[in-house]
């Protein structure tokens, strides 16, 4: 097998990786801190990815455009948090699932209506269109190879946030004992507020990052919050170290496993029930990665601390 391709589709997993990292991050820190299960995280990595793409066009800049789609996404999430999900932290899992996946309904049907079914093009900016070599002596996208080092240099920022700011002490407080923080004076609301906003400008930048790979289209969250949720199980919930963990691992498993399992099976047999068989056991890698962490780390790989 080429290493040359090997190398190019890790590259590709772990592209993959950071953005869902970004979706799982923001994802993770709302469930572990304010303990809401949001079904409707997937719809905000749409409103980036839409918000973006019509602002690129309203300004002619992409980087303006970017920061507009971003802003953006990131005053969505807080009102969604303000107006919707406020009232349901103290409410049990089931109303959470049922309304946040009434959001995913509302959101779908607003972009068809501002926006329409067909899919939207988008595309990477013209400095970031060529390519860059490797170290293999092979080319590489040179978009995607930015979509990896944003996606670190954001995790990079996002776990020195958590961990060596005030805000960060805040969050972490927050997830041990909100009623503490909320008794020594800490406006918990507020928090909430800010942690959803920032979570959902997370997810809003895997999705405007995405835009140029993937179609832009209603519905284009429902089938990365799954993977998402994967992340999450596997990595440990409310951890971001365990959500960029598991989303490496994911996006490198889910790649060479679509790229490579095919032809490895077509060595051991025929290769019509390889044609048949591959695809579908590649679709399964992930899941069965998760029930493998799962039966010897139920907790997850690295599970919050308490």
């Amino acid at each position: 097998m080429n290493a040359i391709l090997i190398a190019e589709q890790a590259l590709n997993g772990l592209q993959l990786g950071v953005m869902l990292f970004l979706m799982a991050a923001g994802l993770t820190l709302v469930f572990g801190i304010m303990n809401l299960v949001n079904l409707a995280h997937g719809s905000l990595y749409m409103v980036g990815a839409y918000l973006t793409v019509a602002a690129v066009q309203w300004t002619g800049s992409y980087p303006l455009g970017v920061l507009l789609g971003l802003l953006g996404t990131l005053v969505v999430g807080m009102l969604v948090e303000v107006v919707a999900l406020r009232t349901l932290y103290e409410r049990d899992h089931l109303d959470q699932v049922l309304a946040t996946f009434g959001l995913i309904l509302f959101f779908n049907e607003l972009v068809a209506i501002l926006w329409g079914r067909a899919a939207l093009f988008a595309s990477p900016p013209s400095w970031l269109s060529g390519h860059i070599d490797l170290f293999t002596g092979s080319r590489y996208p040179a978009y995607r190879a930015a979509i990896i080092f944003i996606g670190l240099i954001t995790a990079l920022i996002l776990w020195y946030v958590v961990t060596r700011t005030r805000l960060g002490m805040l969050i972490r407080a927050g997830a041990a004992n909100r009623t503490m923080v909320a008794a020594l004076g800490v406006n918990i609301r507020l928090l909430y507020t800010l942690v959803f906003g920032f979570g959902a400008a997370l997810a809003g930048l895997a999705g405007l990052m995405a835009g140029p790979i993937y179609n832009v289209q209603p519905g284009m969250g429902e089938l990365i919050l799954i993977q998402v949720f994967v992340v999450i199980v596997i990595g440990g919930i409310g951890s971001v170290r365990g959500a960029l963990v598991g989303a490496v691992i994911v996006g490198i498993v889910d790649t060479l496993g679509r790229a490579f399992l095919k032809p490895l099976m077509a060595t051991v047999i025929s290769a019509p029930a390889a044609e048949s068989a591959g695809p579908a056991l590649a679709s399964m890698l992930i899941y069965l990665l998760m029930a493998a962490v799962l039966a010897f780390r139920p907790q997850g790989l690295f599970p919050a601390r308490g």
